[in-house]
């Protein structure tokens, strides 16, 4: 047995239920080391356009694992879900707004915490790919699913090597200078929008690339993804923000896997 960390609030996105290369079994992990009040569960959860291709072979027993992990949290603490339409989950777009019981499904919302309002959105809204031009969206996604097979392999011979998981797929994109600069400019289109609607920050997903930084006073908050960073973010109860990284908490020199997985690291 070992105590749960608390945190008020808790954000994940991007987890791309339904595909091979979701690291649902490590998500898992993680929720069941924490509580919180409130899990913001920001889009690309269920990877709906993979289901519609016919791939429910890739629904692993893990991924039904992970809303059962939930509704432990609802029941056993009062946790409060709220879940953010993405692009890969747009089938809720006909059900948002809604709510039951404790589970509220909304394509944006306004998240106030210490005085602070933050616009809560995927962000797919301002990828001109995703939005108007789904079949290119699509067609670069079988470019993306490969570059995730490559990270798979290459993790795969760094496990049996006893080495801690490394995400190769970030760091070549955080090398190509267009992938650069397309997460430049979806941040600054993000923070305009937060100062447009009066709000302190912005919280958002959807380009798999966590971060906590500041835009000229604007507060920008990404969750990152499950798929390849395996990050997270985390509210404090004075109402300061992290982000959780998963490589970090099991780095090789941590005494206890369970008891330190909630290493957490400003980025």
């Amino acid at each position: 047995m070992y105590l749960r960390t608390y945190y008020p609030t808790i954000v994940v996105s991007d987890v791309h239920l339904g595909t091979s290369h979701s690291k649902a079994a490590e998500l898992t992990k993680f929720l069941k080391s924490v509580n919180c009040d409130r899990l913001i569960l920001n889009g690309d959860i269920i990877d709906g356009w993979q289901l519609r291709k016919g791939n429910h072979k890739k629904w692993k027993s893990i991924h039904t694992d992970f809303f059962k992990v939930i509704m432990k949290m609802m029941e056993n603490y009062g946790t409060e879900v709220i879940y953010v339409r993405g692009n890969h989950d747009d089938f809720l777009d006909s059900l948002a707004p809604m709510n039951f019981y404790n589970i509220h499904i909304v394509k944006d919302y306004v998240y106030e915490s210490h005085g602070k309002r933050y616009y809560v959105t995927h962000g797919d809204v301002f990828d001109m790919v995703t939005t108007h031009m789904r079949w290119l969206a699509q067609l670069g996604d079988v470019g993306y699913t490969f570059l995730l097979w490559v990270n798979k392999m290459y993790n795969n011979y760094r496990l049996k090597r006893g080495l801690s998981y490394y995400s190769l797929s970030q760091a070549i994109k955080q090398r190509v200078k267009s992938a650069v600069s397309y997460i430049s400019d979806f941040e600054k289109e993000l923070v305009g929008l937060a100062r447009r609607l009066k709000c302190d920050g912005v919280i958002c997903g959807h380009i798999h690339h966590p971060a906590n930084t500041f835009y000229e006073g604007i507060h920008y908050l990404n969750s990152g993804d499950w798929v390849e960073s395996l990050s997270a973010l985390l509210e404090d109860e004075d109402g300061n923000w992290s982000v959780f990284r998963y490589a970090d908490a099991l780095a090789p020199g941590c005494k206890d896997a369970k008891s330190d997985l909630l290493v957490r690291s400003a980025s």
